[in-house]
C-alpha cells in the first residue's frame, strides 16, 4: 500500500504542476506578455547598438594608419622627413628623421587612443594621439609633464598631402604661436 500510495502521490503532484503551468500560461496574457516581449526587443536593440559602436569605433584607427603609411617629405625643409609604419594591431609608429644626421631622429607609437607614450630619442617627452575624424588627428606633445604643443594633422582627400598646424603653448596653456607645415607623400 505504501508503494502505490507514493505513486499516486507523485502522479497527483505532477498533475498539479501541469495544471499550475497551464494556468501560468493562461494568466500570462496581456501585460505580462507585453513586458516579456518588450524586454526581448530592448535586449535586441542593446546588442545591435553594441555591435554598431564596436564597428564604428574600430574603423577610424585602422583607416588612420593605412592611409598614412609611407614616407613623407616636408615641403620646405628637405631635412625633415616623417615615416609612418604599422605598429601592433591597428596602431602606428611615427619616426621623424633628418637625412643629414640619422642620430637626430626620434619616434613614438600610438594606438590612436589618446594615451601618452614615451618619445624615443627625446628626453622627458611624451606624445598622445586621438582621432578627430577619418582624415584628422590631434597630437598632444608633452615635455617634462607639461603640454607644450598640440598638432592638428590632416590628410588630404587624395591621401598624398599631410597638413600640420602646430599650436605652441606656454606652461599655463596660453597659445604662444601657430605654424603650418605641409608634408608630401614620397613617390615610390
Amino acid at each position: 500500500m505504501s508503494a502505490s500510495y507514493a505513486r499516486s502521490s507523485v502522479r497527483r503532484s505532477l498533475q498539479q504542476c501541469t495544471v499550475l503551468g497551464m494556468l501560468n500560461l493562461v494568466f500570462l496574457s496581456g501585460e505580462a506578455r507585453m513586458r516579456i516581449q518588450s524586454m526581448r526587443l530592448r535586449n535586441l536593440f542593446v546588442c545591435i547598438a553594441v555591435v554598431i559602436v564596436a564597428l564604428c569605433s574600430a574603423s577610424p584607427s585602422r583607416a588612420q594608419g593605412e592611409t598614412r603609411f609611407g614616407v613623407w617629405d616636408n615641403s620646405t625643409n628637405p631635412n625633415n622627413v616623417m615615416t609612418y609604419e604599422p605598429y601592433e594591431k591597428g596602431g602606428m609608429k611615427i619616426t621623424v628623421s633628418d637625412p643629414r644626421d640619422p642620430k637626430a631622429g626620434w619616434s613614438y607609437v600610438t594606438m590612436f587612443d589618446g594615451k601618452y607614450q614615451t618619445v624615443t630619442g627625446q628626453n622627458g617627452a611624451e606624445t598622445a594621439v586621438e582621432i578627430i575624424n577619418d582624415k584628422s588627428t590631434r597630437i598632444y606633445n608633452k615635455r617634462n609633464g607639461v603640454v607644450y604643443q598640440v598638432v592638428i594633422n590632416t590628410l588630404s582627400d587624395d591621401n598624398n598631402t599631410i597638413n600640420n598646424e602646430y599650436i605652441r603653448m606656454d606652461k599655463d596653456g596660453k597659445i604662444t604661436g601657430v605654424t603650418h607645415v605641409t608634408y608630401n607623400r614620397r613617390k615610390k
